[in-house]
């Protein structure tokens, strides 16, 4: 299933396990799709009703993940289940590679029109659709490779736990009350405490205002085709609304947050798909994977989390940055990295330069020195043979001085990349940045720093960080009660599925309808499939219009009126000759 993944990545992949779906989750699922396919036809972007064909999504029944992978393959992507959120690093990961991650929970009924939590509806029915669209398949794997070397900050990582937990709280029925207020205020502490919008943050905005909650065309007229908007009956009506303000698209997109707990104030129109890409580009410009240098360090610096550092020779150092020091000029002189450090060339690690190597952290002179024309990276083996094995002292440009015995070089694609001594002391001015009691001293070779980018190098060799934590939706826990009520709606399922009729088909819907008010007067859902049964069918029976009433006096009492409503809409419309 998880094939061709690496292992870091195989460990968020679950069993979609199909029996977990009770038939109350068949019939959400089934009054969902039938909403969003009549009201997106006209309104959703051409693509999507298309992509509903070609990917596989049924109105009738929660999809198989695997069906919709093998249909997916036509487009060049795959579906793998996962369980709820997964990191934010992890999933852009996945897409990178053409993996959909779908999360395979299903919303509750009372969670219909919008689930805090990444379920089936969203995934499938939101994202898969779209993806048989060229232009915006080809943004999201862009938008994925360039978020991936996004520097996501402790902050957003704390946030997004968070909100992970607050959100499957909220998803499971056997959740109290004083849990989620608990959980809420947590989220609240957190996000005041939140001192910096970091580059993950600010892509994940772009995200929500394209992937998620995009239109697109004329700005006066715009389709849908954010997956957040398609999978979300409720808000698909209303962003279309003329309460929501629409914006044209343009980088600035990612100066304005969003909160997921409310429908959006605004949304932005990109007038075609080709301009999401152009976007993305824009802002990928300023990002410290491409500019590097003292902006890029300091950006990892106030991360705090896990990152690596390019110098110009391509050697990579990935670890907890914690200090840069600067040169008269404002150039990086000095960099200083704290906890497990690697090193690492191309993406993988170098033998012998693990974070086990360098548990206590590492710390590098960068720049040129002085009173050599060549940077130290086009040194060869014969210009290093006079200084092998004896006491070398390197005095750079900034003042930071290295004197030991050198030991040992490494090359790579003919640039010298790494220098390691024995007895060695490295100081600037006074400050002893490292003394000779603490081991090796490996001097990473570069004169600047060309790149800074999310995570570590190699994630595989480099291991578990914080980022990449797997965490498990737990299944719900369901009383005899819920038990009972889940079997009604497996008759009535099975009276839809074996096309009863007539006089059969009325004494079997009356006889469920009667039980099913007698223990759950207030679920509405079973007694709009019921009327949806009865009209489709034609039975002339009172039976139709006692439902019809019931329904109509559940959605004046209710705060399900406007789907009660919407339901009963839908149900007459398609019931007209």
């Amino acid at each position: 299933m998880a094939h061709g993944l690496p292992p870091h990545l195989r460990k968020y992949i679950v069993e979609q396990n199909y029996e977990k779906y009770t038939p109350v989750d068949q019939a959400v699922w089934r009054y969902i799709l039938r909403q969003l396919k009549s009201f997106l036809t006209k309104h959703a972007h051409e693509s999507y009703v298309e992509g509903l064909e070609k990917t596989g999504i049924e109105i009738e029944r929660i999809p198989r993940i695997e069906d919709i992978s093998a249909k997916l393959e036509k487009f060049g992507w795959r579906a793998l289940p996962v369980s709820g959120f997964i990191p934010p690093a992890a999933f852009m990961e996945l897409q990178a590679s053409g993996v959909l991650p779908i999360a395979s929970d299903m919303r509750t009924v009372d969670h219909l029109l919008y689930t805090p939590a990444p379920d089936i509806v969203h995934e499938a029915a939101g994202h898969a659709p779209i993806l048989i669209q060229p232009e915006f398949a080809q943004y999201l794997r862009d938008y994925a490779q360039v978020a991936k070397k996004a520097l996501i900050s402790k902050e957003d990582l704390a946030l997004y736990e968070a909100i992970r937990i607050l959100s499957d709280l909220k998803e499971n029925p056997g959740s109290t009350q004083e849990q989620i207020d608990l959980a809420q205020s947590q989220l609240d502490l957190t996000a005041s405490n939140t001192s910096h919008v970091s580059e993950a943050a600010e892509l994940g905005r772009m995200n929500w205002w394209t992937a998620e909650y995009g239109l697109i065309g004329d700005i006066d007229n715009p389709k849908i085709f954010g997956a957040g908007l398609l999978s979300s009956v409720g808000e698909a009506q209303w962003c279309l609304s003329s309460k929501v303000a629409k914006r044209p698209l343009t980088v600035d997109c990612v100066k304005v947050g969003y909160d997921i707990t409310e429908p959006q104030p605004q949304l932005f129109v990109t007038p075609d798909f080709k301009t999401l890409g152009n976007v993305l580009r824009e802002f990928a410009k300023g990002m410290a994977f491409q500019v590097g240098g003292v902006q890029g360090v300091e950006k990892a610096i106030r991360a705090e989390t896990v990152n690596t550092v390019e110098l110009n020779s391509g050697i990579q150092i990935s670890g907890l940055c914690k200090k840069a020091l600067k040169s008269n000029s404002g150039e990086i002189s000095y960099l200083q990295f704290a906890g497990p450090t690697q090193l690492c060339f191309k993406d993988k690690e170098i033998p012998g330069h693990s974070q086990k190597t360098h548990a206590e952290g590492f710390g590098t002179a960068v720049g040129l020195l002085k009173n050599n024309q060549q940077e130290l990276s086009l040194w060869t083996e014969e210009d290093l043979s006079p200084y092998l094995g004896k006491v070398w002292k390197l005095e750079y440009q900034s003042g930071v001085c290295v004197e030991g015995t050198l030991e040992k070089s490494l090359f790579k694609e003919s640039k010298l990349i790494l220098l390691s001594f024995k007895n060695c002391r490295v100081t600037l001015g006074s400050q002893v940045l490292f003394d000779p009691a603490w081991g090796t001293y490996d001097l990473a070779v570069g004169s600047s720093v060309t790149s800074v980018f999310g995570g570590a190098a190699d994630r595989e060799a480099f291991g578990e960080t914080d980022d990449f934590v797997a965490a498990r939706v737990p299944l719900p826990q369901y009383s005899d009660t819920d038990l009972k009520r889940h079997r009604h709606y497996k008759v009535l399922r099975d009276l839809r599925e074996k096309r009863i009729q007539g006089q059969e088909l009325e004494e079997e819907l009356l006889a469920l309808v009667e039980l099913h008010e007698k223990y759950f007067s207030e679920d509405w859902l079973l007694f709009l499939e019921a009327f949806e049964l009865v009209e489709i069918r034609r039975l002339v029976s009172p039976l139709k219009n006692r439902l019809l009433q019931k329904l109509k006096n559940l959605a004046q009492n209710s705060k399900n009126k406007s789907v009660i409503e919407d339901g009963l809409n839908l149900v007459l419309q398609e019931g007209r000759p």
